[in-house]
């Protein structure tokens, strides 16, 4: 699964628990059923596959026609590479509510996870044209995200500007789109979106190997070599700083 793919599976896990959080139910049977899909999701987000496994299990047997059950459903069987299942229950999720813009987005993403761009990306529009979908800015996130992994810098660049116009400080739209603004050459404007995510999120390996890049590209050895220093001051045992100790920091262009 390449890096971009892995934050797709990363923003689906986040964007169900919104959905899991749900008012209690009169029904015993039917808040069981919540209660093991939230539980669920927690064991799935700390690692324990087995136990995750056991509760989305008794979920299904509980409250087998709930959105939530069906999508934390598909989101385990992925986990646990059975990916027949895990695509029986995402769309099971959205059959048991179509207007559902969170099963629009796991779907879009699952679709996106296994080489189906086309299909993931018209799921994540439907999810951000929801006029119930509170965070729009992720759908269209993943969808540029999704794009970007077809290789399609283009589409994918347009859809994480859409992604900025709902004006929130989202880090994951600004990694994205520094990085596809690279790819593309148009490092000026990588180097800016770089500076947002810093600004509002703390500094990552990845992020601070794409900031050095970058400006490499941007032929400023002055602050290639603070990216740098940085990496190997924050994160001196990762792939990113053995990766920049090892690389000259002028642009052989």
């Amino acid at each position: 699964m390449s890096a971009a793919q892995a934050a797709l599976l990363v923003l689906a896990i986040a964007a169900a628990q919104p959905a899991l959080a749900q008012s209690e139910s009169q029904d015993p049977m039917v808040e069981a059923g919540r209660i093991n899909a939230r539980l669920a999701v927690e064991y799935l987000k700390r690692g324990q596959l087995e136990v995750a496994q056991q509760k989305i299990e008794k979920a299904l047997a509980q409250h087998p026609k709930d959105v939530n059950v069906q999508l934390s459903a598909g989101l385990v069987y992925e986990r646990l590479h059975d990916t027949r299942k895990a695509e029986k229950h995402f769309r099971q999720a959205l059959r048991a509510d179509q207007s559902s813009p969170d099963a629009q987005n796991a779907l879009g993403a699952f679709l996106c996870r296994n080489d189906e761009e086309s299909k993931g990306v018209e799921m994540f529009v439907a999810a951000a044209n929801n006029p119930i979908y509170r965070t729009p800015v992720v759908a269209y996130t993943n969808a540029g995200v999704c794009a970007r992994s077809a290789g399609n810098l283009e589409d994918a660049e347009r859809y994480l500007r859409q992604a900025l116009t709902y004006h929130v400080d989202y880090p994951e739209t600004y990694a994205q789109l520094a990085s596809v603004l690279h790819q593309r050459g148009n490092d000026l404007h990588a180097r800016a979106f770089v500076e947002r995510f810093l600004a509002v999120a703390p500094a990552t390996p990845e992020m601070l190997l794409l900031g050095h890049d970058i400006e490499v590209a941007l032929k400023d050895e002055g602050a290639a070599a603070a990216f740098k220093a940085r990496l190997e001051k924050e994160f001196p045992n990762s792939e990113q700083a053995r990766a920049v100790g090892s690389a000259p920091d002028r642009n052989p262009g």
